[in-house]
């Protein structure tokens, strides 16, 4: 396991390249998929400094349930279409929103958030959660951030021991 996580200098693409590794490591040789949730929910915000970083899944087939997250409170439940992490569950596909005013049905944990990324968490074919990030700034998440958040929602689903 990682001590202590290294931020790299410069553009974000070049500090993803540099965090991957070290989440790997981070999550290396622990088994407790709620403890590896955590410290990535941690490291992705010690390192990019988001707004909000945090996980839901997928209970019973019902809805998203809060699971480990950095940031202020949030929304507890969410149900399967709804806000951004409703309908990146039932579309099983990631989704970027630049003003979360505009996106229909968006779900408002904290006045705060500007812009969102949804990333689903997907195991054998199946979406069993999300990753979800929120900014204070409006359009500040692009095709790097979802190139990279998507290699972490692997990272994660290869973590789940079956």
């Amino acid at each position: 396991m990682a001590e202590e996580l290294q931020i790299a200098a410069g553009s974000r693409k070049e500090v993803y390249q540099s965090l991957i590794p070290q989440l790997k490591a981070l999550i290396e040789g622990e088994d407790d998929f709620i403890a590896n949730c955590a410290n990535i929910a941690a490291a992705l915000r010690q390192s990019f400094n988001f707004w909000w970083v945090g996980f839901y899944f997928v209970k019973n087939q019902e809805e998203l349930v809060l699971g480990p997250f950095q940031g202020d409170i949030a929304c507890t439940r969410i149900k399967i279409g709804k806000g951004v992490c409703g309908t990146t569950w039932e579309k099983n596909e990631t989704i970027i929103v630049d003003d979360v005013e505009t996106f229909p049905g968006h779900i408002a944990c904290s006045s705060a958030s500007k812009s969102e990324i949804v990333v689903p968490i997907v195991k054998e074919g199946v979406v069993i959660g999300v990753l979800d990030v929120d900014s204070d700034k409006l359009a500040d998440f692009n095709e790097v951030d979802k190139i990279y958040l998507e290699q972490v929602a692997l990272i994660i689903a290869d973590s789940i021991r079956s």
